[in-house]
């Protein structure tokens, strides 16, 4: 505490000017706005002296301007006073048979300031507590706009082994399959929309484009910060053509300070992982250099149960380890700029490189083994970033974004002999190649270049106006090597071009003193796409399509009582084919070039309460509704070779997500589970699916679950530490992997309800620098688990981390 002024009671006819005994607390947040809501609350406790009579207990607070409240104290002796405009406000505290006391109290914008008033018995001197609310970080501030985001803070997913998509899987709505280990095929799906439906940013650029083309789930946890999920709904500044969503994985908020980490890992099944990422500041206003580096190595050799022909070619079970599913990866970027110089906020270049390869160990359902067969990747290229605010008297800020990425493909099955489960080769083969009927050794190379360019203009204190154009042209081609040296024309050098671009005017209101918010906004989409079509007979034809939609949407939130957040959102979305699912990826998806761009209306309602203090814990939770209804719906069919992309023509999908937490007093033990029903099914309208109208879409969870409790101790072996012990469960309902009035039930493929559970042993000293290590168990019951029908997910594994900040 600090003096500040004497002033005169309004209970006493005397100055008092006494030193309270009591500090003021660390202030907590309440909802705010995007950006800062225009009030903020103040909230308190009274303390009586000896023979006070709390009963008559009251509380005055003074404005800046001269009005007066006089709130409530309840039986707790709790008052609280809310729509308070930020300023400095003096608090009166007095009860009968106490000295009274005044505090000064600062209120900042979308604070709660706590404030613990203690009064004396004897006759002291009075003084102002200044009491200032903290501000709202990056995180905080989006997950109270008006946007229909989900923040999953990555603070102690760092200090773990699980990788990013298990850590995105264990929130509401979210459902990642795999076929596999690390670095296998995973399929992100939100909402019961998957694949390209859901878009990918790293600090809002496409991921692919970024350097990370292997996929979502394996980009190491420890280069983020934290990661948004937006919900059907995306805001026109990611320059997206997202049907389902977008999840934007934020690595720098751009003003953290110099410094260093390291994480190395080690697990089961010859796992190995590793990342280094620093920064280096020169000065608050000058040159600063960033770098990271990561690196992945997974043999994937863990058990599994497989049918093998004995020596009278009857089928037998028996379990064995996977031979050839091993997976590289590794991968660095480098960024240099400035910062505050009069031509740029942010002026940056960055430049990437990754690499990988992964051998195929199976068909698409685990029943016919591969012993050679593999693909690889690598790409790279460049980034430049410039930020400018504070023209045009402060009120306009531009941003953009200019990139150029290659990305190449590599796959070959050149097999000359049949391999068994054991991992033995057998009798010859008439044609090479384990996929298909022939062999295969192509590559495909794919340029992108891209640009995004956003504007806004703050029309009024309570409106803002903003701009987005975000233009990305991709051009793709192969090598078939096995096709070198004939007069045929090589299908792989057939024309694939797309260009795509994504447009969108926002407007933002806000109202009752920023407790009501509205974003209503418009979107343009094109796309041109110059393609040859291969028929058979190596036959080349023009498939060329040209594209334009308009899309509209609203966002809007409202602070309810007691602490209530609630939103609600719509949008009529398009969402336009991306160069794997027109062109295929070389590898097991085929071309569609006939493929259209799909549209749908997707709405969400949330109630949520974030922090509900009490005497017996903290308390949160959510609960919420979404429904989205797709036309044109793009979705990955196939048999057990190959696979390729479709449109379904229509689908809708309602669903109910709900989550709850509560954290006991002193943080020592924290619960927290959450659900999500989803239906999703095909509509209909006509087509080749029309025949399954009203099944639900194949092969994906309908009805999950997961649940956690976080056991700690602080100042375990040292004041500045923490341990802590983790369990976290996952359950998945049933799912049928075809249409399902397809066939008899009971001859039906299907992937079985399971349940998973997670153990962790953490533990962390803050320091110079910061140490960490986990210990962790996963599929603690060693439960046969299959994300796809068929292809087994590994058993128990034991994993350890240690990470080290400096």
């Amino acid at each position: 505490m600090r003096l500040l002024s004497c002033f005169q009671a309004g209970w006493s006819a005397v100055v008092l000017c006494v030193v309270a005994p009591a500090a003021a607390q660390e202030p907590t947040p309440v909802p705010a706005t995007e950006a800062r809501p225009a009030v903020g609350d103040i909230a308190g406790k009274l303390s009586a002296c000896e023979g006070g009579d709390l009963g008559q207990a009251e509380v005055l607070l003074l404005a800046p301007d001269g009005g007066t409240k006089s709130p409530r104290v309840d039986r707790q002796r709790r008052f609280q006073v809310s729509g308070l405009s930020p300023g400095a406000y003096e608090l009166h505290a007095y009860v009968p048979g106490c000295e009274p006391q005044a505090y000064r109290v600062q209120v900042s914008a979308g604070q709660r300031t706590e404030v613990e008033a203690v009064l004396s018995e004897s006759v002291s001197l009075e003084t102002t507590i200044e009491v200032t609310g903290r501000q709202l970080t990056k995180s905080e501030e989006r997950t109270l706009s008006a946007e229909a985001v989900k923040v999953v803070e990555l603070t102690q997913a760092r200090q773990q082994t699980a990788d990013l998509g298990e850590v995105l899987s264990r929130n509401s709505g979210v459902s990642v399959q795999r076929n596999g280990g690390l670095g296998s095929a995973s399929r992100f799906s939100l909402n019961g929309f998957s694949g390209e439906q859901v878009r990918f940013f790293l600090d809002g650029v496409p991921l692919d484009l970024a350097g990370f083309g292997q996929g979502l789930a394996n980009v190491p946890v420890n280069l983020l910060q934290r990661v948004e999920v937006y919900r059907g709904v995306v805001p026109v500044r990611l320059g997206a053509d997202a049907l389902g969503g977008a999840v934007n994985l934020v690595s720098s908020d751009g003003d953290e300070p110099s410094g260093a980490s390291v994480s190395l890992q080690a697990g089961s099944f010859g796992t190995y992982r590793g990342s280094v990422s620093g920064q280096y500041k020169l000065n608050d206003h000058g040159l600063f250099v960033k770098g990271h580096a990561f690196g992945d190595l997974a043999r994937n050799d863990y058990r599994v149960n497989v049918q093998v022909a004995d020596e009278r070619g009857r089928l037998q079970d028996v379990r064995v380890p996977r031979f050839h599913d091993g997976f590289l990866a590794g991968g660095a970027g480098l960024e240099v700029g400035v910062v505050d110089q009069p031509y740029a906020e942010r002026l940056s270049l960055r430049v990437f490189g990754t690499r990988s390869q992964k051998e195929l160990q199976h068909n698409v359902v685990m029943t016919v083994p591969y012993g050679e067969a593999l693909s690889g990747e690598s790409s790279y290229g460049a980034l430049a970033t410039w930020g400018q605010g504070g023209m045009l008297s402060g009120k306009l800020r531009l941003d953009a974004v200019g990139g150029y990425s290659r990305r190449d493909t590599n796959f070959e099955d050149l097999a000359r002999v049949v391999y068994d489960w054991f991992g033995n080769p057998g009798v010859e083969r008439r044609q090479p190649g384990e996929l298909g009927i022939t062999a295969s050794n192509q590559v495909l190379w794919q340029h992108s270049v891209l640009a995004r360019v956003h504007a806004d203009y703050e029309v009024s204190p309570a409106q803002r106006v903003r701009l987005s154009l975000a233009p990305t042209f991709v051009t793709r081609q192969g090598l078939d090597r096995l096709k070198q040296g004939t007069d045929q024309r090589d299908p792989l050098s057939a024309q694939r071009d797309l260009l795509t671009m994504v447009g969108g005017l926002e407007h933002e209101l806000a109202l009752s003193d920023g407790r009501l918010k509205n974003v209503a906004f418009v979107k343009g989409y094109v796309m041109r796409s110059n393609s040859e079509e291969v028929l058979p007979g190596d036959v080349f034809q023009r498939r060329d399509q040209s594209t334009e939609r308009v899309g509209v949407g609203d966002s809007l939130r409202l602070f309810l009582p007691y602490g209530v957040l609630a939103k609600a959102s719509y949008e009529f979305a398009t969402r336009l084919p991306g160069p794997d699912e027109l062109f295929g990826d070389g590898v097991l998806v085929l071309s569609n070039l006939r493929l259209r761009p799909e549209v749908s209306h997707n709405a969400n309602l949330e109630f949520s309460l974030e922090d509900w203090r009490t005497r017996a814990g903290s308390f949160r939770g959510s609960v919420g509704g979404f429904a989205r209804l797709a036309d044109q719906l793009i979705v990955l069919l196939g048999n057990d070779t190959t696979l390729s992309y479709q449109n379904v023509f229509a689908a809708r999908s309602v669903g109910v997500e709900a989550s709850a937490g509560w954290t006991l007093p002193g943080d020592w033990l924290a619960l927290d589970a959450n659900t999500t029903w989803q239906d999703f099914r095909n509509a209909g309208g006509g087509g080749t699916f029309e025949a399954f109208k009203g099944d639900r879409i194949p092969n994906r969870p309908w009805l999950f679950a997961n649940a956690s409790a976080r056991l700690q101790r602080r100042a375990l072996l040292q004041p500045s530490d923490t341990a802590a012990l983790v369990f976290t469960s996952r359950y998945v309902h049933g799912f049928f992997r075809g249409w399902e009035s397809q066939g008899l039930r009971e001859f039906k493929q299907t992937v079985d309800a399971q349940l998973v559970h997670t153990l962790a042993l953490s533990y962390v000293r803050q320091g110079a620098p910061t140490l960490g290590g986990t210990l962790e168990v996963f599929n603690l019951t060693n439960a046969r688990t299959y994300d796809f029908f068929g292809v087994q997910r590994p058993g128990r594994a034991l994993s350890v981390k240690l990470t080290a900040d400096f």
